[in-house]
Order: structure tokens, then sequence, then C-alpha cells
């Protein structure tokens, strides 16, 4: 039987692990309070810009071309894999990684987050470069990821643009999504698809327009702008998703930790029970033994 000793070292032990979940569960939360608040607080900016985009494409008569339209056969993928910097957020990594190990095309990857570069170099993946951001990033740091990835793609080291996180749908639920960004073939269908948002009704505006210099020129403008904040707003998604998925953990394990602490209880009161016992009859038969 378990000695008494080692029973109250376990429990001391698993005391600290529940005091130590429970301020991590309490750090997630706050955490993801905020990542959730910057998220949503970035949509309406997001679908502004996508009606701004359809108002302009709507006058243009011919295809719109540039680098970030032009056609190409894909040879090359080229994935931005957003993970965390640090484990303890359940299976948030692996079922991206999981993700990660179906693709048997060629692809060159670009990593925000350690946990992901640290599995593409493992496995032995083309890593072309990797960013660190913030808890709270801010649209500078995710600036300077989009103009690599797009960089890249414009010197044709890459034919697309992929994005792959885990897209946040609520506190419970994190989805591994790969989104296609580039090329865009069609740039009335790529604001028709992101312009989309539910029940939300499709924007037009007829009022007559002047551009300087010209229509193109705003478009391809606006096109750029446009791309590098939907690379931030589906960081700030996968924000979110890391700490509501690391606050589950920590919350499953706090819960966990106080259900061994009431089975080492017990089994500790079982063993002083016995002890205390034994002694009895110890002491009970020496007596016998003395009469």
């Amino acid at each position: 039987m378990t000695s008494l000793r080692n029973i109250r070292r376990r429990i001391k032990s698993v005391k600290n692990a529940h005091q130590i979940t429970r301020a991590m569960e309490l750090v997630a939360a706050s955490k993801m309070k905020k990542a959730q608040q910057s998220a949503l607080a970035g949509r309406p900016y997001a679908n502004l810009m996508a009606d701004m985009l359809a108002a302009l494409s709507g006058r243009v008569e011919n295809i719109f071309e540039n680098p970030l339209t032009a056609k190409r056969d894909i040879k090359t993928r080229g994935i931005l894999l957003i993970t965390s910097n640090k484990g303890l957020c359940g299976s948030f990594n692996a079922n991206i990684f999981k993700l990660i190990s179906e693709i048997k095309t060629p692809v060159k990857y670009v990593a925000i987050g350690r946990k992901g570069s640290q599995f593409l170099a493992r496995t032995g993946r083309n890593l072309l470069a990797e960013f660190s951001i913030s808890d709270r990033p801010s649209f500078a740091e995710m600036k300077a990821t989009a103009k690599f990835m797009a960089n890249m793609y414009i010197e044709g080291t890459i034919d697309s643009i992929e994005v792959t996180y885990q897209r946040f749908k609520n506190t419970l639920v994190q989805e591994p999504t790969i989104r296609p960004l580039l090329p865009v073939t069609n740039v009335r269908e790529f604001i028709t698809q992101h312009q989309t948002n539910g029940n939300r009704k499709k924007f037009t505006d007829d009022r007559v327009m002047l551009f300087e210099p010209n229509i193109q020129a705003v478009l391809e403008a606006l096109l750029s702008f446009y791309i590098n904040r939907w690379f931030y707003q589906v960081v700030l998604s996968a924000k979110a998703s890391e700490h509501s998925a690391r606050m589950v953990a920590m919350r499953a394990a706090k819960d966990s930790a106080i259900k061994l602490i009431g089975d080492l209880t017990l089994e500790y009161n079982k063993a002083r029970q016995a002890s205390i016992t034994q002694e009895t009859l110890e002491v009970a038969a020496a007596s016998f033994a003395s009469t």
C-alpha cells in the first residue's frame, strides 16, 4: 500500500498543478475575450472595403489585370501556416498539422508561430520564412508577412497564396481551414465571395464618380490594401481560436486536477484508517499477550 507520506506529496503536487491551470485558464479567458472583440470589430471595416471594391469593379468595363490577378499554372503552392508559439492548447496545433500532412502537391511554406515552424523543420518541408506576432497583433505586423508572400508570388517563387489556420466559430469550436487568396483570376467573383457574410445584402452603388488618376489605378491600390486587411482578419480569427482552445484545455486540466485531488484524498483517508486500525490491533494483541 502507498505510504501516507507519498500520498500527501501527490496531493500537494496536484494542488499546485490545479492552481497553475486555474491561473492559466483565467489568463487565456481574458486574452480570448480581447481577441474575439478585435476579430469582431474588424469585420465591419473589411465589409466596407469589400463594398468599395464592389462599387469600383462594377465600373471597369475590361478585365482588370495586374500581377496579383494574372492567371498562371499552379506548379508550387504557397501556404501561410498559422499556429501558436506555445503549447498547452489541446489539439489546436495537431489538427492543423494533420491538414498539412494530407497535402501531396509541391508546397512552399511561410510560418507564423514557433510550433508551425518546428513542425515544418521536423518533417522536412520547404520553409521560406518564419514570422512572429504578438498575442494582440497589429496591422503593421501582419502587413510585413503579406508583403513578403505577395513578393514571392510576383517573383514566381510560388504560384498561389493560401492560408492554413484554425477558423474561429465559437469558444468551443475551431475549424482547421485552408483558404485560397491568390491568384484573383476574376476580381468580381473574388469580391462577391468575400462580400457575402451570412444574411448581409449585396452592396450596390449607382452614384456617378470621378476617379483620379484613373479607375484602374484606384482599384489596384484598393485591392492590394484589401488583401493586406484580409490577412490581418485571418490572423485575428486564428488568435481568437488559439486563446479559446487554451482556455478550454486549461479548464479541462483544472477539472481533472480537482477530481484527482478528491480521489487521492479518499485514498489517503482509507490508508490512514487502515493504519489506525492496524495500530489498534497491534496494541490489543500486545495487551492480550502480556496477560
